[in-house]
């Protein structure tokens, strides 16, 4: 990892604890060295004398004093000897003092797992950065960056192979940037990097591409393979006023912009982008207080069989009728609560609530509720889908769990496992959106989907749109020769009804058949087939 200690050294050495008498350990391993070299000295004075003085008593032939002399010289040696053996051992008493200083002042300053700086270095950095900039007129920027679904990879693959991803897309980020740079680890999937010297206030975007491409590079986990991806804010400073406080907030205010347009991208700080988070977290706050109080509904949209037109069941689908908002889009708030973790009390409340209604409803008809990738990839899906269905009375095979492949874009083991385990209790699952992903056959082969789902916008210009209608023939002969049932979205009109009928399309919904509706305006729908079928059936 690139590093330049000159930059932090200094800071620390002036916020280094004193001990002793005022005197900091540094100071006071001099003053004893500078002692030990005096001591020597000294002896190495005395000897001398005395060596002068054995050669008097010898010419004088006082033997006495001789006796004495050489004594006296013997211990002066022997002093000589002692002195100089500690003087060796105090100086390897300061060089392990030293490294352990060095060593606590790295870690103070630098992440353990990958060794970059961490949060407190990367300000102290930006800080010196900024008021260089200031001086010659340049410009800093700042890059957020956040791994995209770091979460999932936790739980899927487990925190030994998330630790091997930062240490991997660590050193990736540190080979992209120039020496001058500053690649910092600010916590969990956080990560900084400052590059000064611009002489464009544009010039971060040709390292952000760099980026992006060099992390989209697959990852060898060991025994899994992933393809990575990130997001980055950029922030540029443009003032001599600018703070690293306030430009580090407005590169993380850009990230979020980028992850709210799709992730594995970039944007740079806009001022209206601060409104645009401010609104962001107090719609979480209200989706936080709308979760606890069980303020959400689920409307339902019917699906029918295409041929005859019958009900065979409903897609549960959430929504939220905010009180000052109106009707918020899943589109807003589904991510914010697969960002925060509330997806999970949200995803089982949602999976309970259709269960439990559609307990209620003819044994003919099923219920089909979305699962999102961060709702898959945390522990114990199938333990508490086996629980709710014990809890509400439905029957497993009424219940159609509905996935993207998104899910399956990595195709581990462990999401194997979970599919199966899901297939155990007598769930069927159904691929949602096939053909708008990561679709592979491979996938396919290795599990046996009950259901594809072909995506509406494939269906919204089948009429006109040869491709278009070639992709739903095929998808609809896969699910054939691989015993799936295919369902049709988005059908809004009976051309695309009919194309779909004559190529053997089983189920279609949309909203020329039936949009999402309540649950009262549901129960009506089912209780005028019934009436209906009854009525046919004594004809």
């Amino acid at each position: 990892m690139r590093r330049s200690p000159s930059h932090s050294d200094q800071a620390f050495e002036n916020t280094t604890p004193k001990d002793g008498v005022g005197m900091s350990p540094a100071a006071r391993d001099a003053l004893w060295l500078t002692v030990a070299v005096l001591v020597v000295a000294l002896i190495s004075v005395q000897v001398d004398v005395l060596e002068r003085l054995v050669e008097w008593s010898r010419a004088h032939e006082d033997w006495e004093l001789d006796e004495l002399f050489s004594l006296l010289m013997a211990l002066a040696f022997g002093v000589s000897i002692y002195s100089v053996r500690r003087l060796r051992e105090l100086n390897r008493e300061i060089k392990l003092r030293r490294d352990k200083e060095e060593e606590i002042r790295h870690m103070a300053m630098h992440d353990a797992l990958t060794g970059l700086p961490n949060r407190v270095l990367f300000r102290q950095r930006l800080d010196q950065e900024l008021e260089r900039a200031r001086r010659k007129n340049d410009h800093v920027a700042v890059l957020a960056v956040d791994l995209d679904h770091f979460k999932q990879v936790n739980d899927l693959f487990g925190h030994a192979a998330g630790d091997t991803l930062l240490r991997v897309v660590s050193q990736r980020m540190s080979d992209e940037v120039r020496k001058m740079d500053t690649v910092a680890r600010l916590g969990g999937d956080e990560f900084a990097i400052i590059q000064p010297g611009l002489d464009q206030p544009s010039g971060g975007a040709v390292l952000a591409q760099r980026l992006l491409r060099s992390i989209a590079e697959p990852i060898d986990l060991g025994s899994n393979h992933l393809v990575a991806g990130i997001s980055i804010g950029i922030a540029v400073s443009t003032s001599a006023d600018d703070t690293p406080t306030e430009l580090l907030r407005s590169a993380d205010i850009a990230l979020y912009r980028a992850k709210e347009q799709g992730r594995s991208t970039f944007r740079y700080f806009e001022p209206d982008m601060d409104r645009v988070l401010r609104e962001r977290q107090q719609l979480e706050l209200d989706l936080r207080e709308a979760v606890a109080n069980e303020r959400l509904e689920l409307y339902y949209q019917p699906q029918f069989a295409t041929r005859s037109r019958q009900l065979t069941g409903f897609e549960a689908l959430l929504r939220w009728n905010h009180p000052t908002r109106g009707m918020v889009s899943p589109v807003d708030f589904i991510p914010i609560a697969e960002d925060t973790g509330l997806i999970r009390p949200l995803g089982d409340w949602v999976l309970k609530t259709a269960c439990r209604v559609a307990a209620a409803w003819p044994q003919d008809l099923s219920i089909a509720v979305n699962v999102s990738p961060v709702q898959f990839a945390q522990p114990g899906l199938a333990e508490r889908v086996a629980v709710i269905l014990a809890e509400t009375g439905l029957e497993a095979d009424r219940l159609e769990l509905e996935i993207t492949e998104r899910i399956l874009m990595h195709e581990t083991e462990e999401t194997l496992k979970i599919l199966h385990h899901l297939k155990d209790l007598g769930v069927r699952i159904s691929m949602d959106d096939f053909g708008t992903g990561f679709s592979s056959l491979s996938y396919l082969r290795r599990f046996p989907f009950d259901n594809l789902k072909i995506d509406r916008s494939f269906i919204s210009d089948l009429e006109h749109n040869t491709d278009d209608a070639a992709i739903v023939r095929a998808v609809v002969a896969l699910g054939e020769s691989l015993g799936m049932t295919t369902t049709a979205e988005g059908i809004e009109n009976e051309l695309q009804l009919d194309y779909l009928v004559d190529e053997g399309c089983q189920q279609a919904q949309g909203f020329m058949l039936g949009r999402p509706m309540p649950l009262g305006q549901a129960e009506a729908i089912i209780r005028d087939q019934h009436v209906s079928l009854a009525r046919s059936a004594s004809v």
